[in-house]
């Protein structure tokens, strides 16, 4: 339940006496003389003055208090409200994924139905998603070009709608793994300033093929990866070279043989990561399992009582004080 906490300015109390000091430091007014003299003018002063002071004790109490509740809005009271868990501490991750034309291979398994290699991926990718809660995540795709689909950020809904809008060939058919990485460094560079030097940031890669464009290789890629301790984790995806039609294995030429395990697996070893080698749907789960097993959602930190403004009620009883001590006299000499 809320409790009283004090107050932010407890010092704007000690103006509640000023009306009393300037009444006794100030000069009285008084009138110089008399407008009308008259034979019974004492008889009718003494009348004025008791109704005077019968209207003027009652409106006084109505500005004194107006007057204190005034100071007590000043002094801002506050109160503890519920206790709220503050955000999750997490990663800067980016996803980073090869839509290059390869992906559109249909030699996987997704709910015992073939599917193409992106559709299995992005399946995956949606399940890993859901259990990043406290990260900022941001997804890049890449092909003969690379682009950054979403920036990273808290909204995984958001992410989660780029991916599943993601198609193979959009972003050109060949593979530029060297801009793709490269890219990824720089959007966590760019984090920095924001989560700190302490946070980690950590870079997922899938692909299927082998660098075959772009202008930045993946090894230097990869240095400029390990000079902003940003750990890379390289995920070959792609089957043995088969399609399973009616229940039989039939071989798919070209297939299956074109992924560069060696520059992956140099990429993450010199980031401090890890590389995977993913033949099916069910290994590739199993390799977003082990990371996220790696890479841990940190706890939410200790439990916080926000302080909550309370001046508003006090003013406002102050403010409605106020215009019936100015409303009295004329009700009462109407």
């Amino acid at each position: 339940m809320p409790g009283f906490a004090g107050f932010a300015w407890p010092w704007m109390l000690l103006a509640l006496p000023l009306p009393l000091l300037a009444r006794w430091l100030l000069p009285p007014r008084r009138s110089a003389s008399a407008a009308l003299n008259v034979p019974f003018g004492h008889r009718l002063e003494s009348i004025a003055e008791g109704g005077a002071s019968l209207r003027g004790g009652r409106i006084q109490w109505l500005y004194w208090l107006a007057w204190g509740l005034l100071c007590l809005a000043a002094a801002r009271p506050q109160v503890l409200g519920e206790a709220i868990q503050p955000p999750q501490a997490g990663r800067e991750l980016m996803l980073v994924l090869d839509l290059s034309g390869s992906m559109s291979e249909p030699d996987m398994q997704l709910g015992g139905r073939p599917v193409d290699r992106l559709t299995a991926a992005k399946a995956v990718l949606a399940d890993f998603l859901d259990r990043r809660a406290g990260d900022r995540v941001g997804l890049l795709v890449f092909g003969r070009r690379a682009y950054a689909l979403t920036p990273l950020t808290l909204d995984r809904e958001s992410v989660r709608q780029q991916l599943a809008g993601s198609v193979a060939g959009l972003a050109g058919q060949e593979t530029a793994i060297g801009d793709a990485l490269g890219l990824a460094v720089k959007r966590l560079r760019g984090a920095l300033q924001n989560s700190g030097a302490d946070a980690e940031h950590v870079v997922i890669l899938l692909t299927d093929g082998v660098n075959t464009a772009g202008m930045l290789d993946p090894m230097k890629a990869a240095e400029l990866a390990a000079a902003s301790n940003v750990r890379v984790y390289t995920i070959a995806f792609g089957g043995d070279g088969s399609l399973s039609l009616f229940g039989f294995q039939m071989p798919m030429p070209g297939a299956g043989d074109e992924i560069d395990e060696d520059t992956l697996r140099a990429i993450a070893d010199a980031t401090g990561g890890r590389f995977f080698r993913a033949r099916d749907t069910a290994q590739l789960a199993g390799i977003y399992a082990e990371i996220n097993r790696l890479e841990p959602v940190e706890r939410a930190g200790q439990a916080v009582r926000p302080r909550v403004e309370r001046y508003a009620a006090p003013l406002t009883v102050a403010f409605a004080f106020g215009l019936l001590g100015f409303a009295w006299p004329r009700r009462r000499l109407a």
